[in-house]
């Protein structure tokens, strides 16, 4: 333990690498990026499962410094952006700053000496001046506790864990949960199995996705002139600013366009009346997030396939069970039900000063100044920190403004020599207090049950736009911070 870090950073997905890269760009090369896993990636590392895809818009998502101009479909691939973040992370030479399979289990604040001791799952304890977390919210798996689901005889996977081993061909299987990654693996693996059963808690409000691959023609032009994938990246930016987040704020001409194009999208595509009526959202739209895809209602609308919307009650040895005692076989079961949001940091064990735990700290749900710091706990800080999720842009706009504002926070402390920086308690709850009674009327607060929400708080997203918070990121005000 005798080397000390400036920076320790948790996670080399999208945000650690951003905070590595721009560290080392103000002079901090004593930087250590400690990542659980064998590689770097983060999700897009985890999730491979078929069809795995953004459903953000590849003009939006790449670091503004770092362009990619050829991306082979409007809407990016895994593998595609898996490579790119390999690129990213070869050019500017980080891995040899990554100390890999490397899971951190907790974190101590040492008030003499003003560091940070990370402890690692195999005991060695490993210091730092600062302690950045870029875990994000979407990397551990939920997986529903459901009677007798031990018993089943057959494999069972989640979709962040694809089993690419068990092969599906023929074979009867069931999905449970419909979100955000199922719509993208059911239309792959519909097309391979026997019979396939969809089961569905709730209906997702679905936007058609136009995607299209991009011509060789198209890729040489963006490669020549750089300037049009920047048009295009403004394009969409303003898109989602101007018509996709009024829509989260409740603004009636904008959910009702959002509405249509989703509602189109069903009514065209699926024509038994018993399975749109299933299909339908029951709920506001942008209360959940709104999915983006292609074929999913295809999928569903296939001789092959089932949606079963009765909850499930039971796995027995070779089927799922459910609550009317309907009871239907299956060799495999796949789990598409997201990830654990709340609590944040779930696994890792952080005591701040006198002693304080961030678990009991936001045992009512979790909040930070800005998303970045929370009071109690210098020196530490957070990337897609609590209330810094988007429903309608993409995360990459959002965590680079945050790694510039804690650049700044870092450069304040040390040109004035000092040893710490903690946000004041009375700023923290104040500006808390603001966005949760901005969270209140937006359309994620119309609904008791969502991954945004924890304790009856919608802990997860931000309630602005993107433009807003870039704007308040951009400058840092050492007055609302204890810095000695």
């Amino acid at each position: 333990m005798d080397q000390t870090y400036h920076s320790i950073i948790i996670g080399c997905g999208f945000s650690g690498i951003c905070m590595a890269i721009k560290l080392a760009e103000a002079g901090h090369r004593d930087v250590l990026i400690l990542e659980k896993n064998e590689d770097v990636g983060g999700t897009w590392r985890d999730n491979h499962y078929p069809g795995a895809e953004c459903d953000v818009p590849s003009a939006l998502y790449s670091y503004s410094f770092e362009r990619k101009t050829d991306w082979d479909y409007q809407w990016s691939e895994q593998p595609q952006i898996l490579d790119y973040i390999h690129h990213v992370v070869d050019k500017h030479r980080l891995r040899e700053r990554t100390r890999f399979n490397a899971e951190v289990k907790g974190a101590s604040y040492d008030e003499n000496d003003k560091l940070w001791l990370v402890r690692l799952a195999g005991g060695e304890t490993l210091r730092a001046h600062y302690l950045v977390s870029a875990v994000g919210q979407l990397h551990k798996p939920s997986i529903p506790t459901i009677d007798g689901q031990d018993s089943f005889g057959g494999s069972q996977f989640h979709s962040a864990d694809w089993d690419h081993a068990v092969d599906l061909s023929g074979k009867r299987v069931a999905v449970i949960g419909n979100a955000a990654s199922a719509v993208q693996f059911v239309p792959p693996i519909a097309e391979q199995v026997g019979q396939l059963t969809v089961y569905q808690r709730s209906a997702n409000w679905l936007a058609e996705k136009l995607d299209r691959p991009y011509t060789e023609k198209e890729k040489a032009r963006l490669k020549r002139y750089p300037f049009i994938k920047s048009l295009a990246r403004l394009k969409t930016y303003l898109r989602n600013e101007l018509i996709v987040y009024p829509a989260m704020k409740g603004k009636r001409l904008n959910s009702w366009l959002l509405r249509k194009f989703c509602l189109n999208y069903l009514h065209r595509t699926v024509k038994d009346d018993d399975l749109r009526r299933k299909l339908t959202p029951n709920y506001p739209i942008g209360a959940k997030r709104i999915l983006t895809a292609n074929g999913y209602y295809e999928a569903l609308c296939r001789d092959n396939v089932d949606l079963v919307t009765e909850p499930i009650a039971r796995i027995d040895h070779d089927g799922v069970v459910c609550a009317d005692g309907s009871k239907r076989p299956c060799d495999v079961i796949v789990y598409g039900t997201g990830f654990v949001t709340n609590p944040f940091l779930d696994g890792i064990d952080i005591h701040g000063r006198s002693g304080k735990v961030l678990a009991e700290h936001w045992s009512q749900g979790a909040h930070a100044y800005l998303g970045v710091a929370t009071h109690d706990f210098p020196n530490l800080f957070f990337l897609y920190g609590p209330n810094t999720n988007l429903g309608h842009n993409s995360i990459l706009l959002m965590s680079e403004a945050q790694v510039k504002y804690i650049i700044q926070a870092m450069q304040t402390a040390e040109a004035q020599g000092a040893a710490s920086i903690e946000v004041r308690q009375e700023i923290e709850t104040g500006y808390n207090s603001t966005i949760q009674a901005r969270l209140a009327r937006m359309a994620w607060s119309q609904i008791p049950d969502s991954w945004y929400m924890a304790g009856g708080l919608v802990t997860n997203n931000w309630p602005g736009s993107v433009g807003e918070y870039r704007r308040t990121m951009a400058s840092f005000s050492p007055a609302d911070y204890r810095i000695n």
